[in-house]
């Protein structure tokens, strides 16, 4: 097990992003942070030492140029990152129309849970628009926002709606984590981590909400569903999990 003080290997994405400016640029780009605190607080979680993070820089938000841009890697490399990005794309927009609908629906009444869900809906709104970037810099073309189906999970009332932003969460935490080592590109990489984080966040609060607590009876239920260590979901996983939820 790694030394929890001792700073990210070399070759590692977080060191990248450490020592090498552009990498820094284009992660606090991709990932839609505008400080790089952001950044120096994600190095320190992973053990490194902060006298040659990021916190040297200025703390507006970074332009890019086209010399800076992820497309450095190889073709090949961006391709498949290219599928990835789309992929995990798809399931943004299905997430951030799901809160849009039950938002517009009226169904929930309670402040506190309108709040929430414009709060979530909102990150992942962001997220659409962080990984439809995303692509477009890598010179590939986004997907098209796909035809959902949820209305027969708002026709069910309001703990069903609950539920499923619970169990939509956990998949996208899950999906996330199943394509990282797939990820051939550093800054995307990262980027997608940061995303990851904040869809686990959103079903551990959700999961709370109704009841899971700490203990599921499969991996999309539960505060903490996979007990110490969080299981992956594969891309024929999450589809197929999904289809319910597509036109």
């Amino acid at each position: 097990m790694t030394n929890p003080t001792s700073a990210p290997e070399p070759g590692s994405a977080v060191r990248e992003l450490a020592d090498d400016p552009a990498s820094r640029r284009n992660f606090l780009r991709l990932a839609g942070v505008g400080s790089v605190g952001a950044l120096s607080a994600l190095i320190a979680a992973c053990g490194g030492d902060d006298d040659k993070s990021a916190t040297s820089n200025t703390t507006s938000t970074p332009s890019s140029t086209p010399s800076e841009t992820p497309a450095a890697s190889g073709a090949g490399d961006m391709e498949g990152d290219i599928k990835i990005v789309n992929y995990a794309l798809t399931l943004e927009y299905l997430e951030a129309d799901f809160y849009d609908q039950v938002i517009n629906s009226g169904l929930v009444k309670d402040k506190k849970l309108v709040e929430l869900a414009k709060s979530i809906g909102e990150h992942e709104n962001q997220h659409v628009e962080a990984l439809k970037s995303t692509v477009e810099s890598l010179g590939g073309t986004a997907v098209e926002k796909p035809a959902t189906a949820f209305q027969a999970v708002l026709d069910k009332g309001l703990m069903t709606v609950l539920e499923t932003a619970a169990t939509v969460e956990n998949l996208g935490a899950a999906a996330y984590y199943g394509q990282a080592g797939n990820i051939k590109n550093k800054e995307i990489l990262a980027a997608a981590l940061s995303i990851h984080t904040v869809e686990a966040r959103h079903a551990a609060a959700l999961n709370q909400l109704v009841g899971r607590g700490f203990k599921g009876k499969n991996a999309l239920e539960g505060s903490v569903p996979d007990g110490a260590f969080a299981k992956p979901m594969s891309e024929e996983e999450v589809l197929e999990a999904v289809k319910p939820f597509l036109a």
